[in-house]
């Protein structure tokens, strides 16, 4: 939780800002637009779709050590025919007897299979390495949704603190028009009564027509300003809660060392190049165990089931030698095959020998690409570190600013009390109290913008560090009226 400092009440700036801010009917706090905004910032839902792909990956690497299971079944039909012819002769003193044996097959058989295939690996380095990247790639998921999270939070509280700013400036400007007018008025009843100069109301009629023009560039301005905040959060009239008023700003706690060390543990960018550079290690070591045997387990059981069978005819002719005398004789076989069955289970060790230096050229790139990744990783740290070191000097610079501001607006105050005395008592001429007036209210219009500032500043200082948290935007919405 912050400390807080306690600052000067301000119920001059209260007035002025209730004249043109007011406090609309259904006013939304900077948690309302931010919750609006994580619901329709593209940014946003693409990081947090990316992240969910990402996650599936894991997924998909466990898978590849799981056993895996497979169902066959198939059904072959086939036709087979052949023939064959054999003669035989012999010779003795009756005579030369012969005999011709001629065969026919056909083979005709539908043979279905059915079988279930079961392999589990039990060891393969390739599939540990894969599930690890994978595990790393979702930590760079999240570092990327944490670091687009937060950026969404500053986008929505610089949008939400601009628009204030502007009608804070726009409120100013109405309230110094206000004033003009009143001094345009007095210096034409003193020029008509004869205690004043022409010269005085033109300076004042000067005056109020520059004021115009500032407050015509003011309502501008508070429009884009809304513009861009209904933009950022999906909203077509988005209305922030003005600030609750005497404002107190947080401190701000820490050194430059403390907020450089805790940029370089949390900070989403760097982490997300610690982890592509072990990333980068793991293909490395991904590219040796592609070269590493591998274990796996095998079982299948099967059955067959043919149908049909083979047909097999002869025809037999000839003289037999005894008698000379001649014979014929048919014959014929069907075959009918029976159904089977089969099991086996086995275990496979699988040894790369050569792959044609593939693997050493792979090598090679992954070693350049990880030395690359090590590099990159040390430019986005030293950038860390030095926006973090620019934004807290910002931080401290406007907190220096608020102060002087304060004082400057107690001393415009008084500058201004003294001129409009002065100018009663005819020591003083109108364009002195115009002078005083634009001063006065130039300060208070800076003076809110760097209160804003420091609020805005605060969010971005933890943000460069890695450790906005939504925490951080209820603190701030504490300071807003209810």
């Amino acid at each position: 939780m912050n400390r807080l400092m306690p600052l000067a009440r301000l119920r001059p700036m209260a007035v002025l800002i209730a004249f043109a801010w007011g406090a609309p009917a259904q006013a939304q706090s900077l948690l309302d637009l931010y919750h609006a905004a994580q619901s329709y910032d593209s940014a946003y839902q693409s990081a947090q779709a990316q992240f969910a792909a990402t996650s599936a990956k894991v997924d998909q690497a466990l898978a590849l050590s799981a056993p895996t299971v497979n169902f066959q079944a198939g059904l072959k039909r086939g036709w087979e025919q052949g023939s064959s012819s054999t003669d035989s002769t012999s010779s003795n003193a009756l005579g030369i007897p012969y005999s011709s044996t001629d065969s026919t097959s056909d083979k005709a058989q539908t043979d279905g299979v059915l079988g279930v295939q079961l392999s589990q690996p039990l060891y393969n380095r390739f599939n540990d390495v894969t599930l690890t990247q994978a595990q790393r790639g979702v930590a760079i998921a999240q570092a990327a949704l944490s670091a687009t999270q937060q950026d969404l939070m500053v986008r929505v509280s610089s949008a939400f603190f601009d628009v204030l700013a502007a009608a804070d400036s726009l409120a100013f400007v109405r309230a110094q028009k206000a004033a003009v007018a009143e001094q345009l008025a007095s210096a034409k009843r003193n020029f008509e009564v004869g205690t004043a100069t022409i010269t005085d109301a033109r300076e004042a009629q000067a005056r109020f027509d520059l004021v115009l023009a500032q407050e015509i560039a003011a309502e501008n301005d508070l429009t884009i300003k809304k513009s861009l905040l209904n933009q950022q959060v999906g909203i077509a009239n988005a209305e922030p809660v003005g600030v609750r008023l005497p404002l107190q700003l947080p401190s701000l706690s820490g050194g430059e060392a403390q907020w450089t060390a805790t940029t370089e543990e949390n900070q989403p960018q760097i982490q997300s190049k610690r982890v592509e550079l072990e990333l980068a290690q793991l293909e490395s070591e991904k590219s040796r165990a592609s070269a590493a045997p591998s274990l796996a387990l095998n079982a299948a059981v099967g059955k067959s089931l043919p149908w049909g069978g083979t047909s097999t005819s002869s025809n037999s002719t000839g003289v037999t030698a005894a008698n000379q005398a001649y014979s014929n004789s048919i014959s014929g076989t069907n075959t009918r095959p029976g159904d089977g069955q089969s099991a086996s289970v086995g275990v496979t060790l699988t040894i790369p020998m050569f792959t044609g230096r593939t693997l050493d050229a792979r090598l090679k790139e992954t070693v350049a690409l990880e030395e690359k990744t090590r590099n990159d990783l040390e430019t986005v740290r030293r950038n860390a570190l030095q926006t973090t070191r620019t934004v807290y000097y910002g931080v401290q610079s406007v907190l220096g600013q608020v102060k002087a501001y304060e004082a400057a607006e107690v001393s415009s105050q008084s500058a201004l009390d003294a001129n409009k005395l002065g100018y009663q008592v005819g020591v003083r001429i109108n364009i002195d109290v115009l002078n005083s007036q634009s001063q006065l209210f130039d300060t208070k219009a800076k003076l809110a913008k760097a209160r804003y500032d420091v609020l805005v500043g605060g969010l971005k200082l933890r943000q460069a560090a890695g450790t906005l948290a939504e925490s951080d935007l209820q603190d701030v919405n504490a300071l807003l009226d209810k």
